[in-house]
């Protein structure tokens, strides 16, 4: 499962509990089933997914064109820089 689907379904539970709590009473409880509307989690080892991450990250040679962009855009920063 993708991160950005993981994160969509949080994203959709957390607007979900936010309207639905204004439109209850404030007296009454909002039933549990009602918060978890669009969670499935398939792989729930999120440490492991975050190495996986990473380790594709520097294999792919992306953290190589990250520090590259970051040099260089310090560079152009100081040289176009007034003062």
């Amino acid at each position: 499962m993708k991160p950005w689907s993981i994160l969509g379904g949080f994203t959709v539970s957390l607007w979900t509990t936010i309207l639905l709590s204004s439109t209850v009473n404030a007296q009454s409880k909002m039933p549990v089933n009602w918060t978890v509307l669009a969670q499935t989690i398939n792989d729930p080892d999120l440490l492991g997914q975050i190495q996986k991450s990473f380790n594709h990250f520097v294999q792919t040679g992306q953290v190589w064109a990250l520090l590259i962009g970051l040099v260089v855009g310090y560079l152009i920063r100081n040289l176009t820089s007034y003062g």
